[in-house]
């Protein structure tokens, strides 16, 4: 039997027409739902990013404000923007794009965002409710994960599963995420012995390591599901963590470009909306 294709774009459109539902019946009620995105610098993909947000959240009914700071920017007066933007009422969500100068601890501008307006989970008792297992609001990109799962009706309870990578980003909230549907996890990284024995005893391998096609099919066991959260460039193309030879073993995968990528906007939306 041919492995299930998991593309995010179907996962997407499900996500997209919940949203759609929830800002019209805020604006019914005379709510509007205003995303604030604050960028410090000029840093290409974050414009790309905020650029391509601002769209996807005006598509949706709602609405998105830009703050465009200059590089050197001091930390305080960033922390000051993003206080003004907590007390302000008519603001949904924020999101500060990341990574910022090196001169800014990003660390210290999550912890300064109010936990109920954070839509990327940058503050630490919004990551310490998902470690507790109390919320599912994790980063975007592990929630991406784990809504394709679903969508794609993937059995988790009591599956091992394989998490390569431990960032802070992804490996670790998404490994709280599949322990929060009674999965078996590993979490491997660069220190782990004998990494390709113990990737190929899992049901469901998440690859999160950033190295182009490190997943071999030699590491996977046949009727395994993988999902590839891996950007890479390599001679011009994008690709992801994940051998594309992987596939024939595999009983589902995510595909790179169209996989978990194509989900995560969706996912900061969905956060932006779980108050209203």
């Amino acid at each position: 039997m041919a492995a299930v294709l998991m593309k995010g774009k179907p996962v997407a459109d499900v996500y997209r027409a919940a949203m759609e539902t929830k800002i019209a019946e805020a604006k019914a009620k005379g709510i509007d739902v205003v995303l604030a995105i604050v960028i410090v610098g000029d840093d290409p993909a974050s414009h790309v990013y905020k650029g391509r947000l601002v769209k996807l959240v005006e598509s949706l009914g709602g609405k998105a404000k830009e703050i465009l700071l200059p590089a050197d920017t001091k930390q305080e007066d960033v922390i000051a923007c993003i206080e003004k933007l907590n007390n302000d009422k008519s603001i949904t969500g924020i999101l500060p794009m990341m990574p910022m100068p090196k001169h800014i601890n990003d660390d210290e501008i999550g912890a300064a965002l109010a936990a109920e307006k954070d839509v990327d989970c940058l503050n630490v008792v919004n990551a310490g409710e998902v470690f507790l297992g109390r919320s599912r609001y994790a980063a975007c990109t592990p929630r991406s994960c784990m809504a394709i799962l679903e969508h794609y009706g993937i059995e988790l309870s009591g599956k091992h599963a394989v998490v390569i990578g431990r960032s802070n980003v992804v490996g670790k909230p998404v490994s709280m995420l599949l322990l929060q549907k009674n999965c078996t996890v590993t979490i491997c990284h660069s220190r782990t012995q004998d990494l390709p024995s113990i990737v190929k005893q899992a049901d469901i391998i998440v690859a999160a390591v950033g190295k182009a096609g490190f997943v071999t099919p030699d590491m996977v066991k046949d009727g395994a599901v993988i999902v590839d959260v891996g950007i890479n460039m390599v001679d011009g193309k994008l690709c992801g963590d994940v051998d594309p030879a992987c596939e024939e073993k595999a009983s589902a995968f995510t595909p790179v470009p169209g996989g978990v990528g194509v989900v995560s906007n969706m996912m900061v939306m969905d956060a932006l909306t779980r108050n209203i």
